[in-house]
């Protein structure tokens, strides 16, 4: 069962988000490119990837915690 909150939230666009808690219980990268990524979306395909790294990138140099993109589910 999830828990809003620890497994996922609702962002302010009413998006239904997993959280970095939720992933690292599922133990791998599903491919999706979700915000939330703790694998550094190792199994999405270029170059997907390498525009998700880079905006995490930009996101962490600024000091913001996540880059805003949502996936609605």
């Amino acid at each position: 069962m999830l828990t809003e909150g620890t497994d996922f939230y609702y962002n302010e666009a009413g998006l239904f988000v997993f959280t970095e808690t939720y992933h690292r219980q599922k133990g791998f990268c599903c491919g999706n490119g979700c915000l939330h990524c703790p694998y550094n979306f190792i199994n999405v395909p270029e170059p997907h990837r390498e525009n998700l790294l880079k905006e995490k990138h930009e996101a962490e140099k600024h000091g913001e915690g996540t880059t805003g993109r949502s996936k609605k589910i």
